[in-house]
């Protein structure tokens, strides 16, 4: 990784010889690809580093065409040699979920989501004109293959990990209709693919802009407003998703001049919502039951919800009798509550005591409830940040420090395991009415992996149990931080 930063730092002097005030690496998000934030006094820019030279050539020459039509999306200011390393311009680090959870659902968030999609129908449309799709990372055109492998993608990954009966060939005939219904759609332009609303950054003029549009292709417009307004994590209210529905095909006669079967492109659009939504279930599957990831495994009761919702108010204009037959076994109340964890009360009596703690400096936090027990992890399996001298003085509630364990050690796959066990006394003790439960985690100075471990464990807990939390943090002076509750 040292040799990757100071391969990003040359590339970028060849660029710009300004000096380099700081230099911060950026989370790494679903891709391999990696991101760093350079400062020079007067602005700072994103550097993008990726082995994969093929999806690196598409975002260049998608952002090289859309900034030539004064499109919202990041100029690319320079490229290596190996195109291995891409110069853009920086947007900040501010998302339109960023904004959503922190104003909620108001008028100013309504009025960004409402720009983001005029903006979106001016990228589909006039991104469009005369752009290469040979240039695409993968098929030119999103169309019937596509279709169905998102939907065998939620059969594999999400239904059948169920282990509920079903016709599979009646289930893969109506796949195959549904896929011919979807791809014969009356307009087809260039399709953002991954249009979400982490992927719209919006600036202090509060202007939005796009980022990660690497695996755009040709296809219908509808799947891209879909993938926004569908969005889980968003949780948009329905008459916010039909209004900015109306608001974006008001944007999208405007740019085509001429009028929309509106009923026909909402019942696609439809389509569109229920295919993105199964193949978030697919990916929450793969991630989740295949691969363990805890995250995931607590998205799956809120995407199984959403999927209820529209399976109980939409139709999508096309006879699938044994697919609908699988979309009801999905939000059946038995598999719902299969993936939904027992929730704490105002009246839970359990407190989880989350304690970090220095192995050498001053040994195991005492238990101050007499109740025995619990769990003691030992974190010193995953490389020191304080070998390093950038993060010596620094500690696991830093953001380089964070960065550092989550996308430089094997801390994700040792919390995972964490979560594994914890998370089955923690049921079983809120079920049953215990009181406390003690977890802390050691390290050699109790100043980075265990503070990180343990602040993690608090929101993991928080997050999908509601139980009230105890968390402090242990080193040779005393607390840290004061001991705090947190429900």
């Amino acid at each position: 990784m040292k040799a990757e930063v100071e391969e990003v730092k040359a590339e970028f002097q060849k660029f710009k010889k300004d000096e380099i005030t700081a230099f911060d690496k950026l989370p790494q998000a679903g891709s391999e690809r990696h991101y760093y934030r350079i400062y020079t006094a007067q602005q700072s820019f994103i550097a993008t580093y990726g082995a994969n030279i093929k999806e690196n050539e598409s975002f260049i020459y998608f952002s090289d065409l859309f900034t030539a039509r004064q499109l919202a999306t990041p100029k690319i200011f320079y490229t290596s040699a190996d195109k291995k390393i891409y110069i853009q311009e920086d947007f900040g680090d501010i998302s339109l979920l960023n904004i959503l959870e922190a104003k909620g659902y108001n008028d100013e968030v309504y009025a960004l989501y409402k720009k983001s999609l005029t903006s979106l129908a001016r990228l589909q449309i006039k991104g469009d004109e005369g752009l290469d799709y040979s240039k695409c990372l993968t098929n030119a055109t999103f169309g019937k293959q596509a279709i169905m492998a998102d939907l065998l993608y939620f059969k594999y990954y999400f239904l059948d990990a169920l282990r509920r009966p079903y016709d599979k060939q009646k289930l893969i005939d109506d796949f195959e209709a549904l896929s011919n219904y979807l791809s014969h759609t009356a307009y087809k332009f260039f399709m953002f693919r991954d249009f979400q609303s982490r992927n719209i950054m919006v600036t202090n003029d509060n202007e939005v802009h796009f980022i990660d549009y690497q695996g755009g292709m040709k296809g219908a417009p509808q799947y891209d407003v879909a993938s926004l307004l569908s969005q889980a994590k968003a949780n948009l209210p329905e008459s916010w998703k039909q209004k900015l529905l109306d608001d974006y095909i008001d944007a999208f006669e405007n740019i085509v001049e001429s009028k929309v079967n509106r009923p026909v492109f909402k019942s696609q659009y439809n389509g569109y919502v229920l295919l993105r939504m199964l193949q978030v279930l697919g990916a929450y599957g793969f991630r989740g039951l295949f691969e363990r990831k805890a995250h995931f495994l607590t998205s799956i009761p809120l995407a199984l919800h959403n999927l209820k919702g529209f399976f109980n108010s939409q139709r999508i204009g096309i006879s699938v009798p044994e697919f609908e037959k699988v979309l009801e076994l999905c939000i059946s109340d038995e598999v719902i509550e299969e993936f939904t964890p027992v929730q704490a009360t105002k009246d839970t009596a359990l407190i989880v005591t989350i304690n970090s703690f220095s192995f050498i400096k001053n040994g195991y936090p005492k238990d101050e409830t007499k109740n025995g027990g619990g769990f003691v992890f030992d974190m010193r399996g995953i490389l020191n940040p304080g070998r390093f001298d950038e993060y010596k003085h620094l500690t696991g509630l830093d953001k380089p420090v964070i960065n550092f364990l989550e996308q430089q050690t094997k801390m994700p796959e040792f919390m995972n395991g964490v979560y594994d066990v914890v998370d089955i006394s923690v049921e079983d003790y809120i079920k049953r009415g215990f009181e406390h439960l003690a977890v802390s985690f050691g390290c050699t100075g109790g100043q980075h992996r265990s503070v990180f471990a343990a602040e993690a464990l608090a929101r993991h807990l928080r997050n999908k149990f509601k139980v009230k939390i105890e968390l402090g943090h242990l080193n040779k002076e005393g607390w840290v931080l004061p001991k705090v509750n947190e429900v």
